[in-house]
Order: C-alpha cells, then sequence, then structure tokens
C-alpha cells in the first residue's frame, strides 16, 4: 500500500512538472517570459551594448528585460540560442499589403503603365473588404516569415468596406503596424478616417495612423484635405514623391509646399528623382524617405540618391512596396539597396556598407516613424520586436563575417523566431496561423480582382 500510494504520488509530482513547462511554453508563444540561452550573436542595434557573443536575451511580458550573459531562466521558456543570431525585428517603411493579389502583374511596365494595368481601374470597383482581407492577411504572414515585426502599409481604400478589411487584417496580424489610409475630398472619408482612429487605432496599442496622399498638380485639393486631416487627428503625412521620371513634372514638392506639408514627421516614399535643392529642402523640414530598391528596379524608376540623403541627415528607412516588389524578403531588398549604390559608382564602399542597410531596415525605419524610443534596437525596456535566425544552415554557414552574411546570404527560412511585443508569430522555422486557408482566400480574391482588371 505504501509502494503505490509513493509511486501515486510520485506521478503526480511529474505530471505536475510537466503542466508547469508546458504551461511555460505556451506562456512565451502569446507573452510571459522567454530566454534565448547562448546566442552566437546577439545584434543589438544599440551603440551602447554594440554587439554581443555568446550573449542571453530575455523577454518578459511585451518588452526586452535584459541582454546579457547568463541571465536567470526562472519561469521562462528557453530557446537554444547556439548558433543563431538575434537582432530587432525588420520595419518595412512602406508597403501596400493588399496587393499581394496581383504579384507579376504588367512586370514589361514602368510606374504608370503598371499602375494603369493593376491599380487604377479597381477605383470605382466592386473589390470588397473580404478582398483587401485577404490579400493583406498573406502579406502579414509573408512579411512576418521574413522577419518583419512593424510594417507601413499605405492603404489605397477604394471604397469604405476595402479600407476595413485591410485594416483588420493588419489587427488579425498581430504585427506592429502604421495604416496609411489614403484620404481625398470624397464625403465619406474624414468621417471615417475619425472612426477608424477612435474606434480601432487608439484602442490598439500596436496601431498608428497615417493620412496617405499623392501630391500632383491635378490632386491640390486632395492634398489640401489630406494635410487638413492629418493636423487635426495630429498624425504624419504619408506620399508617393519622385518616383518616376514623370513625377517632376507634375509640381509635386510645389503642391506639398502650398499645402503646408512640409514638415517633421512627412513620411516621402522613393525619392528617385529629387535636385540637390529639393533634397536640401527636404532636410531643412525633418521629412523622413522609404527607400524601396526593389520596386524601383521593378519598376525601372532609376536609382535613389541614398548617399546625398546620408549626407544631409535624412532619416532613410527600407521598404518593400507590395505588389511592385513581389517578393516580402527583406534580406533581399537589403543587398538591393547595397547593389545598386555599388553598381551605379562601381566603388565598393559607397554608402550603403552592409551594416548601414541594417541599421536602415530595424533602427533606422523606427526612427522615421519616429518611434525609436519603442522599437528597433535590443535595448532593454524597449518593446520585445525581435528575430532570432539560423547561422547553421547550408545557404548561411561558415561563420566568417556574420553581419556582412545577414545581408548577403540571407533567406527567409532562416529566420527561426519572430516576436512582436513578446509574443511570438513564428516558432521554429513555422508561421503561427492556417498558411493554407490563407493562401486558399488569396487565390479566390485574385480570381476576382483579375476579373475587374479585365485579364
Amino acid at each position: 500500500m505504501a509502494k503505490r500510494l509513493f509511486l501515486l504520488t510520485l506521478t503526480l509530482i511529474i505530471g505536475c512538472v510537466f503542466v508547469v513547462r508546458l504551461g511555460t511554453g505556451d506562456e512565451a508563444a502569446s507573452g510571459g517570459k522567454t530566454l534565448v540561452r547562448n546566442a552566437s550573436m546577439v545584434l543589438t542595434m544599440d551603440p551602447a551594448l554594440g554587439t554581443l557573443e555568446d550573449a542571453d536575451v530575455l523577454i518578459d511580458g511585451d518588452r526586452v528585460a535584459a541582454v546579457g550573459k547568463g541571465l536567470p531562466a526562472s519561469g521562462a521558456r528557453v530557446i537554444d540560442g547556439k548558433g543563431k543570431i538575434v537582432m530587432p525585428g525588420f520595419v518595412d517603411l512602406h508597403t501596400h499589403l493588399w496587393q499581394s493579389l496581383i504579384r507579376g502583374c504588367a512586370t514589361d511596365k514602368e510606374l504608370n503603365g503598371w499602375l494603369g494595368g493593376c491599380v487604377l481601374p479597381l477605383q470605382g470597383s466592386p473589390v470588397s473588404g473580404a478582398d483587401a482581407y485577404a490579400g493583406a492577411r498573406l502579406s502579414t504572414l509573408d512579411a512576418i516569415a521574413t522577419g518583419v515585426t512593424t510594417v507601413t502599409d499605405w492603404s489605397h481604400a477604394f471604397n469604405p468596406d476595402f479600407a476595413r478589411g485591410n485594416l483588420k487584417a493588419l489587427t488579425d496580424s498581430k504585427q506592429r503596424f502604421v495604416f496609411a489610409f489614403m484620404a481625398g475630398t470624397a464625403e465619406w472619408i474624414a468621417p471615417e478616417v475619425r472612426r477608424v482612429k477612435k474606434d480601432v487605432i487608439d484602442r490598439n496599442p500596436l496601431a498608428h495612423l497615417q493620412i496617405g496622399t499623392h501630391p500632383a498638380g491635378w490632386n491640390v485639393a486632395g492634398v489640401e484635405a489630406s494635410e487638413r486631416l492629418a493636423k487635426e487627428l495630429d498624425v504624419p503625412l504619408n506620399v508617393h514623391l519622385l518616383e518616376s521620371k514623370a513625377d517632376p513634372a507634375t509640381d509635386q514638392m510645389g503642391v506639398l509646399r502650398r499645402a503646408g506639408a512640409l514638415r517633421p514627421g512627412l513620411l516621402a516614399n522613393h525619392v528617385v528623382h529629387a535636385t540637390d535643392a529639393e533634397l536640401d529642402e527636404l532636410a531643412a523640414h525633418d521629412v523622413r524617405i522609404a527607400h524601396n530598391p526593389l520596386s524601383n528596379m521593378r519598376l525601372a524608376s532609376g536609382v535613389a540618391k541614398v548617399p546625398d540623403m546620408k549626407a544631409r541627415n535624412i532619416k532613410v528607412g527600407i521598404g518593400l512596396d507590395g505588389g511592385t516588389n513581389d517578393t516580402s524578403d527583406m534580406f533581399n531588398d537589403m543587398r538591393a539597396a547595397v547593389g545598386l549604390q555599388r553598381a551605379q559608382s562601381a566603388d565598393p564602399s559607397r554608402y550603403p556598407t552592409p551594416a548601414d542597410v541594417l541599421r536602415m531596415a530595424t533602427l533606422g525605419g523606427a526612427e522615421a516613424l519616429g518611434l525609436e524610443h519603442e522599437i528597433g534596437s535590443l535595448t532593454p525596456g524597449k518593446k520585445a520586436d525581435l528575430q532570432v535566425i539560423n547561422a547553421q544552415a547550408l545557404n548561411f554557414a561558415p561563420k566568417v563575417d556574420w553581419a556582412a552574411q545577414l545581408v548577403f546570404n540571407t533567406q527567409p527560412v532562416n529566420v527561426q523566431w519572430v516576436f512582436v511585443n513578446g509574443v511570438a508569430l513564428k516558432k521554429d522555422g513555422k508561421v503561427v496561423g492556417d498558411t493554407e486557408r490563407v493562401i486558399a482566400d488569396a487565390q479566390a480574391a485574385a480570381d476576382r480582382v483579375r476579373k475587374y482588371l479585365g485579364r
């Protein structure tokens, strides 16, 4: 009898220990504590901390609690960091998430030809909120897979339902996001944007709002209305600026000047065809720039003067730019940012270097959004937005210069874990979510959109 009682007690103790350990693991998937133990490299992007070897990163709740060696693991899910790199999550400074539905569209066209064939026909079409949700949800999972923890989504907002579906996909993704709501003079827009800010953005600690518009001589009223709304809501304006060789003739800079929109916090996407004087003006007004190298290559837009922007201390980050990128691979985007400048200048030391683009894709993007005190580096106290990368893979090994290899060798498959606000959105190499259902829904939506485009 005593033996049976002992065995029963031992079984209960083992069971309780198992439950506690299992509970800790589940807790790490939805917050709680997680410790990455003995990471071979911790790329903090914090100048005060630098790059550490054989170090730990402790997540407690939604924050980075500590970075260092021998951190206590009490109550934490432990991830073995041997052979792995821990770094901040990427900040995608410019994209259009719904455009996964038009991947591969008009690949032989420049910007205006692509817009005319793949985007503008959807104005006034019955493209729905369900379609927007399907495309944006696919893109969010794709972005998470490549280590993107913050996304800046410039939504075309073809109609109120479309904008709501787009925004719901962002909310469901559990990514940190900036929703750039395309505004204008339509009567429904301003009331809807006010509602969105009050009922959705302000209630979600992961959410931020911007107002999107397109400066051009034919859209003066729209830009002025957008700038008034942005100032009313105390949010930045987000514009496409000097992207194609045709844009300077539309008086984009003049329209922004007259609207009073050249002010600190304005986020300008592309800025490929700016003159030196225009770059001086943008710098003087603390305008931030989203560099989109893969998109600029695809649309034959040209090469942005990124070294000249750096010389003027303009805040510059990197964007994936939706359907004109055809990939959500931030590593590929960084490679393009380096390669474009080297190819144009025939100078391998030309800015940006691999270290420069790693900063642009993390802390630089955070600075451009005014979020550098929350994200962009593994500084204790900041939000726990980070990724764990497997460096012991066929495409990455052996170890030579891991910081350079992050840019030149890494692929999304190397990203093993992605945390946003302390929550694991990619675990052991698998994105959290029903990916098969998401892909099927996106295919159905793409089939509908293709009909609206007459393709």
